[in-house]
């Protein structure tokens, strides 16, 4: 029997519209089709997606997809320049001014982008370019390193547990306790005859990964216990395929983020080391070489020391922002902790 509201002439009357929420919000039935959609997405598709709506990452983006398209093609842009990085000129510089380069900002021409070195009058611009390559050759191996080796041992740790977790968390807690850089310079000061490349890449890849692991168990401690992870565990699904399929993918949103982030202290440790005399050997060109060596010119010969250091600070400042924009997307309660 149908009900009608009194003095309607029997017509049915209608129902009424759903409150709107507290605070002017609307109502939970007119969301269905808002930001919940998006919880299906991969990390990369919400970093893309959310990375377009911040101008000042997108320009950060550009700088670091520069330094890295400098470095991929550092030998063509060298020979663009004309100037191999260990070849000199001495018509660039004044033999009675002690070497000094000729013209002003540090011999800066057609012939010379960026100028020249004092005393050997080796080309900047190449210098810089193969520098990059450098730098940044060893900051992603020694960043891949860390990550694999982290990844590895953080979900190991905290999907077995156990002896396994107590093992590799003393592991991490030796490792983070010891003192690293002292290691590195001693390590790096008494080994002559290697390729110091493979040498940095290994000695920072060996104390970086407790940290990467730590994020990673922590993951996995609240991921292994879900749901899905049961259903396939009584699926009869073993611990490699399990550890693959279902907790990997839920932990590499933090790895994405941290990854970024790891690279720009990747970039100054071997800055630090080349600065220090224990990283890449000359006649090799690095960031932080090259700011060694200009430290003696700087009162002289100013644009020796600014453009090395001009580029190390645009190459790490780049990739710290793009890492922060992407630790707040993929990873915001860890950028809050």
């Amino acid at each position: 029997m149908t009900t009608t509201a009194p003095g309607a002439g029997g017509q049915e009357a209608p129902a009424p519209a759903p409150a709107p929420a507290p605070g002017g919000a609307p109502a939970p039935d007119a969301v269905k089709d808002g930001p919940a959609a998006a919880t299906g997405s991969s990390p990369w598709q919400l970093a893309r997606r959310e990375l377009r709506r911040r101008p000042a990452v997108r320009v950060s983006l550009g700088v670091v997809l520069l330094f890295v398209l400098m470095a991929a093609t550092a030998p063509w842009l060298g020979a663009l320049g004309g100037w191999s990085p260990e070849e000199f000129d001495k018509s660039a510089i004044d033999p009675y001014l002690g070497g000094q380069p000729l013209g002003s900002f540090g011999g800066i021409s057609p012939e010379h982008w960026l100028g020249v070195e004092p005393v050997t009058g080796r080309d900047l611009f190449a210098r810089v370019v193969h520098g990059a390559q450098v730098s940044l050759l060893i900051a992603f191996a020694a960043t891949a390193i860390v990550v694999g080796a982290g990844t590895a041992a953080g979900i190991a740790a905290g999907y077995f547990g156990g002896r396994t977790d107590a093992v590799l968390s003393r592991l991490m807690d030796l490792t983070m306790s010891f003192p690293s850089l002292i290691f590195m310079i001693a390590m790096l000061s008494v080994a002559k005859d290697v390729n110091r490349i493979v040498l940095m890449t290994s000695v920072i890849g060996v104390f970086g990964w407790p940290g990467v692991a730590r994020v990673v168990r922590g993951q996995t401690l609240s991921l292994k216990h879900r749901e899905y992870v049961d259903a396939a565990r009584v699926g009869g699904a073993g611990p490699w395929r399990i550890l693959t399929r279902d907790i990997l993918p839920g932990v590499s949103g933090p790895v994405i983020a941290y990854t970024t982030l790891l690279i720009p202290g990747m970039i100054s440790t071997e800055a630090a080391l080349s600065y220090l005399g224990v990283g890449v050997r000359p006649p090799t060109p690095s960031w932080g070489q090259m700011i060694a060596e200009s430290v003696a010119y700087y009162e002289t010969d100013p644009m020796y020391f600014v453009i090395p250091s001009v580029f190390l600070f645009l190459a790490v400042l780049a990739f710290t922002l793009l890492g922060d924009a992407l630790r707040d997307i993929l990873d915001p309660r860890g950028g809050r902790t």
